[in-house]
C-alpha cells in the first residue's frame, strides 16, 4: 500500500501530467494497462481564474477516471486563491504544484523551475495552496536552476516544511531540460532528508530503468512520463519485472495497430474528427518507433485530415511483420 496524505494507492507507478498528451483518452487507456494514479496536463492558475474554454475541458473527467490528480502551475498568491476557488467544484484526488517545468516562457513569469532559485517564496505559496486545498497537496521540483545552483534538498526541506503531502523531484537541473544524464544522488539526497514520500521521475523508459531508479534513489514511487508515450503498457511491463524480473515484451504490430485504432477513435468522440485525427498524428509515431521501415507511413499519417485516411494507413501498417 502507497499512500499520499490521506489517499491510499495499490501501486507507486503515477502517470505524469504531460502537455498535449495526458487527457482523458490517454489517462482511460493507460489506467486499462496498470495505472492507477493519474494526472490531467499541467494547468495555469490564472487559466483556471478565467474560467476558459480550453482549460474546462481539459478538466474533463469520468467515473473510470479516479484516483485523479491535477497539476497547477503559477507564482501569484492572487489568482492560485482564485483557481483553488474554481477547483472546488470538480472532482478529483490530489493537488500537485509545480516548482519544476523548464520552458522557458514559463520561467520568465517567475513560474516552474524559476520558483527554485526561490525556497522561500516557494514555502510561502505552497502554504497557502495547504491551508486552503481540500486534498491532499503535492510538489514538484527538478534538482536545481542550473548545474552551479544545485539545491533540491532545500526546496524540497521548504515544501515539506510548507505541509505537502510527498514531493516529485524530477533528476535534472532546469538548464538540462530532459537532455543529460539524470542526477540519481541528488533523488537520494533529498530522500534521506525527508519524512514524507519521494517520487522519483526521469528517464523511466523502461522497467530496468525503472527498478534502477529505485534502487540507487531510495525513493518510494515512480512517476511516468516520456516512457508511456506510445507505450501505454509500460505499466504492466514495470510491475511485472519488479515484483518477479518477468519481462513483458513490447506488443506486436497487430495489436500495437488494434491500441492505435482504439486510441484515434476516443480522440476523435471526446475532440472531433478533425481536432481528434490531427491530435493523433504524434502518437503514430510514438506508437511505431523502432519498427522497421515504417517512415513511409508516418509520412502518410502526418497529412491524414480524415479518419478514414488513418485508418487505411493502419491498416496498411498492420501488414509489415510483426516486430
Amino acid at each position: 500500500m502507497f499512500k499520499i496524505g490521506k489517499l491510499k494507492l495499490r501501486s507507486n507507478l503515477i502517470l505524469a501530467p504531460m502537455a498535449g498528451v495526458s487527457d482523458l483518452p490517454f489517462r482511460l487507456l493507460t489506467r486499462r494497462f496498470g495505472c492507477e494514479l493519474g494526472f490531467i496536463e499541467m494547468i495555469n492558475v490564472r487559466s483556471l481564474s478565467y474560467k476558459m474554454k480550453k482549460t474546462k475541458k481539459m478538466l474533463s473527467t469520468s467515473a473510470e477516471d479516479r484516483p485523479l490528480g491535477i497539476q497547477i502551475i503559477g507564482c501569484e498568491e492572487e489568482f492560485i486563491s482564485r483557481a483553488l476557488n474554481v477547483l472546488g467544484s470538480y472532482e478529483y484526488d490530489i493537488l500537485d504544484f509545480n516548482a519544476a517545468c523548464p520552458v522557458k516562457k514559463v520561467a520568465r513569469r517567475g513560474e516552474g523551475a524559476a520558483l527554485l532559485k526561490d525556497p522561500e517564496k516557494l514555502n510561502k505559496l505552497l502554504k497557502l495552496i495547504v491551508k486552503n486545498s481540500t486534498k491532499p497537496v503535492t510538489v514538484k521540483i527538478r534538482t536545481g536552476w542550473d548545474s552551479s545552483s544545485i539545491n533540491a534538498k532545500d526546496a524540497a526541506l521548504a515544501s515539506q516544511d510548507a505541509g505537502v503531502s510527498a514531493l516529485f523531484i524530477h533528476g535534472r537541473n532546469r538548464e538540462q531540460g530532459y537532455s543529460g544524464e539524470v542526477d540519481y544522488g541528488a533523488i537520494k539526497d533529498v530522500k534521506k532528508a525527508l519524512s514524507i514520500p519521494v517520487i522519483g521521475s526521469g528517464d523511466v523508459f523502461s522497467p530496468e530503468l525503472a527498478k534502477r531508479m529505485l534502487d540507487e534513489t531510495g525513493c518510494d514511487g515512480l512517476l511516468v512520463a516520456r516512457g508511456a508515450l506510445g507505450n501505454p503498457w509500460i505499466f504492466e511491463q514495470i510491475k511485472a519485472f519488479l515484483k518477479n524480473k518477468k519481462i513483458i515484451k513490447k506488443p506486436g504490430i497487430d495489436e500495437i495497430a488494434d491500441i492505435m485504432i482504439e486510441h484515434m477513435n476516443s480522440y476523435i468522440d471526446f475532440y472531433d474528427e478533425a481536432h481528434g485525427v490531427r491530435r493523433f498524428h504524434k502518437f503514430f509515431a510514438w506508437y511505431t518507433k523502432g519498427v522497421p521501415s515504417v517512415r513511409p507511413f508516418r509520412e502518410k499519417a502526418f497529412r491524414a485530415r480524415t479518419k478514414e485516411e488513418m485508418l487505411e494507413i493502419i491498416r496498411s501498417f498492420r501488414k509489415l511483420t510483426n516486430v
